[in-house]
C-alpha cells in the first residue's frame, strides 16, 4: 500500500475517536461517576472488594467513606501476593505485568500492577489519542510518511514467579500493537538495551538514514541523544539530518527549562511540541491544542480522579474533592482509582487546573518535591519557569538543576541553595542569580513575602556544577536514561550534599 494512502487511512481511523472524546467533554462528571461504579462492580468478588463490601457501594459518598486513601506502602502486601501468583486480590482479571519504578527519590523499587485493561484502554488508548488530537489539529500532517524516533526505558523484562516486571516503556514495547511497531524506530531490540551509552550509539546508527518525522521521549534525555546525533553527523541542527521532522511528543519532566535549546536544534517556525502526562500508574492527560501549555484531563481511560488541596494535604483537616468541586489555579495532590486495581491511590504528583470547561491541567510538581521549610510553598512549576526566564534573559543554557533549603542556624536566616549545570555559562553569574531570585518572587507571592527585606530568607545561593555532574550522579545510582530524572526540589539537603561531594 503506498505511503500517502497509509497516512490518509491512519488519519481517518484516529479521527473517529474525536466523537468519543466529545462525550466526556460534554458530560465529564457523569462519565467519571459511571466509570467509578463500573470499577467497583468489576471488583466486587476480589479480596479487596469483599473486605470493603463493594457489593453494597452504590454512591461516591459510600466509596469515599469506606475506602481509605492509600500509598504504595499500604498496597504493597496485596501487590506482592499477586506478584507471587495469587490473582483476584485487588482486580478481577489476571495481572502478570508490573511496571518497576523507583521514582525520583525512593531507592526501594515499586512494582505497579498493569492489567490487560490498563494496557489497552489506558496506555495504548492514550498513545492513539495523542496522535488523534495532533492530526485533528494539523490536517496537512505527513507524520505517517516517516517514523517516530522513540526514546524509552533501558531495562529488560524480567520474569519472576510467572509474572513479569520492567520499565513501563519496556512493557509497552513488549506488548505493542503491530501498527505502533511499524511506525517506530529504533527496533525493539535496541529500544530495550540496558546499557545507556551503548544504546545511544546503536540508536544513532540505526536511525540516521531513516525518514524520522517525530520524536517521543523525556526532554532531558532526548536532548542528550539529539546532541549526540549532531556530533555524529557533523551538523548544526536536526533538520539537516531529518528534514521532514514536524513534531516532538514529550513528557516526564517540565519542558520549560529546555524549550529554547530545542528551538535552536529545530529551527522550523511551524515545528510542533505536544506534551503528555503519563506514568507507570496510568495515562492521564494530553495537550489537545497546538502551541498550548495545558493538558486535557482524559476522563474515559478507566481512571477515576480525586483531588486533595495542597493547603490541607497531610493535615488533620485534609479534604478530598471530586472533579466538579475543584477550582482554578489551586495546587492539588492527585488521587487515582484505576482499572489495574489501585484504589484511592496517592500517586505523588501535584497538578493545578487552568480550565474547568473542559478540564485542563498543568503538572506543578510532586507532593514530596516542593520546599516549604519557611512557609514559602515553592513548587517545581515555579523553579522551572524561573530558570527558563533567567536563561532566556542572559542568553544562557542549562542542563539540569536541584534546589534545597539552607536551614536557619543561630541568628543566621534561611535561604535556598541551587546547583545548576550550565551547557552555556552566564557571562555574569551575579546578574543571573539576581534575575533568578527576582523571577521566583514574581511567580510565588509566599516566596516574595519571605524574601521581602531579607525578612526570613536571604538571597538564594548558587553553585555552578562541573560538566556532567548530574549525569555522573545518575550513573552512580544506576539511573541513566528512560524515565529517570533529577529531583528538582527537596525539603532536605541529602541530594544536594551528595552532588556537592562528587
Amino acid at each position: 500500500m503506498p505511503l500517502p494512502i497509509i497516512n490518509s487511512l491512519a488519519s481517518w481511523v484516529l479521527k473517529q475517536r474525536i466523537h468519543q472524546i466529545e462525550l466526556f467533554l460534554k458530560y465529564p462528571n457523569e462519565v467519571q461517576e459511571e466509570l467509578l461504579m463500573n470499577l467497583i462492580r468489576s471488583s466486587e468478588n476480589t479480596v479487596i472488594g469483599k473486605k470493603y463490601e463493594f457489593e453494597s457501594i452504590k454512591s461516591y459518598s459510600t466509596f469515599s467513606e469506606r475506602i481509605p486513601i492509600s500509598t504504595y506502602e499500604d498496597l504493597e502486601p496485596m501487590i506482592e501476593k499477586t506478584r507471587q501468583g495469587e490473582q483476584n486480590v485487588f482486580w478481577n482479571t489476571p495481572i502478570k505485568w508490573f511496571a518497576k519504578s523507583s521514582g525520583t527519590t525512593n531507592a526501594k523499587s515499586k512494582f505497579i500492577p498493569v492489567s490487560p485493561e490498563a494496557l489497552e484502554d489506558c496506555h495504548y488508548k492514550g498513545s492513539k489519542d495523542l496522535l488523534c488530537m495532533y492530526l485533528n489539529n494539523n490536517e496537512n500532517s505527513e507524520l505517517f510518511l516517516g517514523k517516530s524516533l522513540r526514546l524509552g526505558g533501558s531495562k529488560q523484562i524480567y520474569e519472576d514467579n510467572n509474572s513479569f516486571f520492567g520499565d513501563l516503556s519496556a512493557i509497552l514495547i513488549e506488548n505493542m500493537p503491530i501498527w505502533a511497531e511499524f511506525s517506530s524506530t529504533p527496533s525493539n531490540k535496541i529500544s530495550l538495551m540496558s546499557d545507556w551509552e551503548t544504546k545511544i550509539a546503536s540508536i544513532i546508527n540505526e536511525t540516521k538514514n531513516e525518514n524520522v518525522t517525530s520524536f517521543a521521549g523525556v526532554p532531558s534525555w532526548m536532548m542528550v541523544l539529539m546532541n549526540a546525533v549532531l556530533e555524529d553527523a557533523g551538523k548544526h541542527h536536526l533538520l539537516e539530518v531529518w528534514p521532514n521532522l514536524e513534531v516532538y511528543f514529550h513528557g516526564g519532566v517540565s519542558f520549560e527549562p529546555y524549550r529554547e535549546q530545542y528551538q535552536k536544534l529545530l529551527p522550523k517556525t511551524d515545528f510542533k511540541y505536544y506534551e503528555i502526562y503519563n506514568a507507570s500508574e496510568g495515562f492521564f492527560a494530553i495537550q489537545d491544542l497546538n502551541d498550548s501549555n495545558d493538558l486535557l484531563l482524559m476522563l474515559d481511560y478507566g481512571i477515576f480522579y480525586e483531588f486533595i488541596p495542597m493547603d490541607t494535604f497531610g493535615k488533620t483537616n485534609q479534604k478530598v474533592l471530586q472533579l466538579h468541586e475543584v477550582q482554578l489555579d489551586k495546587n492539588y495532590a492527585l488521587v487515582i482509582t484505576t482499572n489495574s486495581g489501585l484504589w484511592r491511590y496517592l500517586i505523588g504528583d501535584t497538578i493545578r487546573f487552568t480550565s474547568l470547561s473542559p478540564f485542563r491541567i498543568r503538572v506543578t510538581g510532586r507532593t514530596k518535591h516542593h520546599i516549604n521549610v519557611f512557609g514559602e510553598e515553592l513548587m517545581v512549576e515555579n523553579t522551572d519557569q524561573a530558570i527558563a526566564k533567567a536563561c532566556q534573559l542572559t542568553n544562557t543554557e542549562m542542563v539540569d538543576y536541584t534546589v534545597a533549603p539552607v536551614f536557619m542556624k543561630d541568628k543566621e536566616k534561611g535561604a535556598h541553595e541551587w546547583i545548576i549545570e550550565f551547557k552555556k555559562n552566564p557571562k555574569d553569574l551575579e546578574q543571573f542569580q539576581k534575575l533568578l531570585d527576582e523571577t521566583l518572587q514574581s511567580l510565588n507571592s509566599d516566596y516574595e513575602a519571605k524574601r521581602a527585606n531579607n525578612m526570613t530568607l536571604n538571597p538564594l545561593v548558587l553553585n555552578v556544577a562541573r560538566p556532567k555532574l548530574f549525569y555522573d550522579w545518575l550513573k552512580q545510582q544506576d539511573k541513566l536514561g528512560g524515565q529517570h530524572k533529577i529531583p528538582r526540589l527537596s525539603n532536605q539537603r541529602d541530594y544536594l550534599e551528595q552532588l556537592k561531594g562528587m
